[in-house]
């Protein structure tokens, strides 16, 4: 068992227990203990992960799915500290059931907090609202951050560096008031992912089944259930098959039924579900990219919300250069011909010269009248053409 970690959950506990166990303490009594002591100048993670492996005496281990891997260090029927080491993890946007604090170990992360405003309950499992970011920073090696239970503290982690390690000392739950333990899918919507439903489990598995086979049936059954089922599971019958309507040219008129049938409150719907496949095309591409600086580009493409917001993280971390220089020639290094044309991330292009993609995103991003030089053979209308395919990528927001 590591000293560092019995000693940090001892202090945890001697003055928590001073407090009289009050949880509205516990995130200050928490952060304080990791900040006085940080793990970051007295863990040394190799040390850490050999006494694990080969000494049995070792505190209670979880069930926990949460971390790639969640290790416990130090339990505690009221409390416990894990080390969570994150190999291409990036956290959905969540609130916590628990309270305490977390300390940056190894590697760095772009931090997003979130708040839901105007929000309407479709049942106590599901809501629809407006998903707001309230603030990004980049949390780099060292930081220690409170972790409060609710909707108070709503965030989101996109891990930079692999592996990234955090340290989290919490509490189990902090009752039932606290809970559903949301997430957040921006900008519209937020619900309960520990509500299982294994009715609509079992159907997603067989339309799976109906688009294996290419059944003509599909898109008629996906109509049948819209129709038939509630709100939450019409929502997620349009997120399971979003991909593969798109891909048979159904999907406007399958999420033209869910709107007609739900009303107002199905407004947000549209921008939400296109939101999961602009986040999740994110990740896959992260899946694919292992240079850091790279990675950084991917995480704020994700999760900033304005160009201002990114130029100015990218400037924090790179102040070497002009952040839109630094910006450009990520999007150099990440131009590549493919055999359709050019993809720059999920912008392709019917172009085999990436200099001309590359000249194209320069005039978007930097502004100006005059057309360069290898955009002029294009028209007017050719140019609009090839904005319209960056405004519908991940790279929109760099666009003037």
């Amino acid at each position: 068992m590591n000293t560092f970690f019995t000693e940090l959950g001892r202090t945890v506990l001697r003055r928590w227990k001073a407090e009289r166990f009050d949880l509205a303490r516990f995130p200050a009594i928490a952060q304080a203990a990791l900040d006085e002591r940080p793990p970051t100048t007295h863990v040394d993670v190799a040390a850490f992960v050999r006494e694990f492996l080969l000494n049995d005496e070792q505190a209670l281990q979880t069930q926990s799915g949460f971390g790639q891997p969640e290790i416990v260090a130090y339990y505690h029927p009221k409390f416990y500290v894990q080390v969570l080491f994150w190999m291409d993890g990036t956290t959905d946007i969540h609130q916590h059931a628990f309270s305490g604090a977390f300390h940056v170990l190894a590697g760095s992360s772009i931090h997003a907090r979130y708040a839901l405003a105007n929000a309407e309950a479709i049942n106590p499992h599901f809501y629809v609202g407006d998903v707001r970011m309230q603030s990004i920073e980049l949390l780099a090696t060292g930081r220690t951050e409170p972790i409060v239970a609710g909707d108070g503290f709503v965030h989101a982690l996109f891990h930079l560096e692999t592996p990234s390690i955090t340290v989290v000392v919490r509490t189990h739950h902090d009752g039932p008031e606290i809970a559903p333990q949301l997430n957040y899918l921006p900008p519209h919507v937020a619900l309960d992912p520990a509500l299982h439903d294994p009715l609509m489990a079992r159907r997603a598995q067989l339309l799976d089944v109906l688009e294996e086979l290419q059944d003509p049936t599909y898109v008629e059954m996906v109509l049948a259930m819209i129709a038939e089922l509630d709100f939450a599971r019409g929502f997620a019958v349009l997120q399971h098959g979003m991909r593969h309507l798109r891909n048979v040219d159904a999907w406007e008129l399958v999420l033209a039924a869910f709107q007609a049938k739900h009303g107002r409150s199905a407004d947000g719907i549209p921008a939400t579900l296109d939101e999961i496949a602009r986040r999740a095309a994110i990740v896959d591409l992260r899946s694919t990219i292992t240079e850091p600086e790279h990675r950084f580009f991917l995480a704020l493409l994700m999760n900033v919300r304005t160009r201002a917001d990114l130029l100015a993280l990218v400037a924090e971390r790179f102040p070497e250069q002009p952040p839109l220089a630094t910006v450009l020639r990520w999007a150099d290094e990440l131009c590549e011909t493919t055999e359709f044309g050019t993809a720059l991330l999920d912008a392709e292009f019917p172009e085999t010269q990436p200099d001309f993609v590359l000249a194209a995103l320069r005039h978007f991003v930097q502004g100006g009248k005059k057309l360069p030089a290898a955009l002029r053979t294009l028209g007017a209308a050719g140019v609009a053409d090839r904005r319209t395919i960056f405004a519908r990528s991940s790279l929109a927001i760099l666009l003037t």
